[in-house]
């Protein structure tokens, strides 16, 4: 079966954007950047983009576009007879599934709450009680939460079962670039709303005295695990978009792209956020309470707030719907490369698996509330704990070893493979860098995630 490609360089761009840009971008990148020195932590974060999320997002890639397979067949295809780097494989499609046993639930809440403001349940003069208790409610009802859910799988296998081109590619394209323009609309309304200055300064300005206060040590590394998180590497989401490319353009100009529209969204989203709330004098925190209970405060006692309110959750909803139908798409394609499965069996089958696999994560804040596992975390902060503090850095450093060693597919064949076609080269004086250095700066982030 010949493999499908995307149909135009963009469908790439966006398809593999839209999987790198999800609720982080929204709901931590602005807090971490207004609390670590504004402009001072955005530099120190495209730094470490550029050093660490750019690298090794052209090995995923890389993997991907040479094989022109999925995980496990990918790794099979390119490592040395009688090597077991595949195994990795299996464990990267693991956290595929792992985290869209609470991504489903989460970007579910975003839907239910653009129709809640559609249909006007959030009213004004309602406080921050009021859309907490609202908020609330929400996770209390098994059946609501449930419901979400359940669109939420099943519109995204759907689209994945159009095929690549009719279904992931086009309404990609067209939830991107929804997302692109309502994203500038709310930024531009939110700036020029009374007072909103304060919230750009508080945002952007770098902020000397906050660095102080924090320790310059702890901003490097919360902006370096902010750009090594951001782009979801280490689990293969990246690697099947490269086993569609075509040959024509570099993978690191393809790959600096990704991070431009991934940048583009977390800082916009914080220029949405900070003059808004300074505005109307609401504190901003950062986490699913910024969301669901701070940003619908705000909303509520706006002008046209129910109209913005919409945007701003529709806005949300492709953000994380995009993330979604790309992790879809993986899993997808894994199935259809091991077992031979067209691709309408690989989204019913696993359309079910999805379903079955994501009711924990309802049910943890209702009828499984006092269910605590890891660490006395609930179920979905459990869930995510695995796939951000364990499979993401184990993975990403698992794709740089086997890049760059000889034990693996090896530099010189990694290095042929990312620099072939038109634009932006790796230089093949950085493989001390890629071997020695990078490795360490994974491993760093990988061990204080388990502190």
């Amino acid at each position: 079966m010949k493999r499908e490609s995307f149909k135009s360089r963009l469908g790439f761009i966006l398809v593999s954007a839209g999987c790198a840009i999800g609720i982080g971008n929204v709901w931590r990148f602005p807090y971490v950047t207004g609390q670590n020195g504004g402009g001072i932590f955005v530099l120190f974060y495209l730094i470490f983009l550029v050093c660490m999320g750019l690298p090794v997002l052209t090995m995923e890639l890389a993997v991907g576009r040479a094989s022109r397979k999925s995980a496990v067949m990918s790794y099979k295809a390119l490592e040395k007879e009688g090597s077991k780097w595949h195994i990795h494989g299996w464990i990267a499609m693991l956290g595929c599934y792992m985290l869209m046993m609470y991504y489903t639930t989460v970007s579910g809440w975003m839907v239910a709450y653009f129709f809640k403001f559609l249909k006007g349940d959030f009213t004004s003069g309602m406080n921050a009680d009021d859309t907490a208790v609202a908020f609330g409610n929400l996770l209390a009802d098994p059946k609501q939460m449930a419901f979400w859910m359940i669109v939420t799988v099943v519109l995204g296998f759907w689209v994945c079962s159009r095929g690549l081109q009719n279904g992931l590619e086009k309404i990609s394209k067209f939830m991107m670039s929804a997302l692109l323009l309502l994203i500038i609309v709310l930024a531009v309304h939110s700036i020029t709303l009374s007072g909103a200055l304060e919230g750009v300064k508080f945002y952007l300005v770098p902020n000397l005295d906050a660095v102080s206060e924090i320790g310059i040590k702890n901003v490097i590394t919360e902006a370096m695990n902010q750009a090594f998180f951001t782009l979801s590497l280490g689990v293969a989401a990246m690697e099947i978009f490269g086993s569609y490319m075509e040959k024509d353009h570099t993978l690191a100009g393809e790959g600096a792209k990704i991070c431009a529209l991934d940048t583009f969204v977390a800082i916009m989203s914080g220029l949405i956020i900070f003059p808004a709330c300074f505005s109307y004098g609401v504190e901003v925190g950062a986490g699913p309470s910024l969301i669901f209970i701070t940003l619908p405060n705000v909303f509520v006692n706006m002008q046209g707030g129910r109209i913005w309110g919409c945007l701003f959750f529709m806005f949300m909803t492709f953000a994380s719907f995009s993330t979604v139908i790309a992790v879809f798409e993986n899993i997808m394609s894994f199935a259809i490369d091991m077992f031979g499965w067209s691709r309408k069996k690989a989204a019913l089958v696993n359309a079910v698996i999805i379903l079955i696999a994501s009711m924990p994560c309802v049910l943890g804040y209702n009828v499984w509330s006092s269910l605590h596992l890891i660490g006395g975390r609930d179920v979905l902060d459990s869930e995510d704990f695995i796939v951000s503090n364990l499979l993401l850095p184990i993975g990403s450093l698992v794709y740089l070893l086997f890049c760059v060693t000889k034990w693996g597919w090896g530099f010189d064949k990694y290095i042929d493979e990312a620099n072939t076609g038109a634009g932006l080269k790796i230089s093949r004086k950085l493989k001390p860098y890629f071997q020695f250095i990078l490795p360490l700066l994974i491993l760093f982030i990988f061990i204080q995630g388990l502190i």
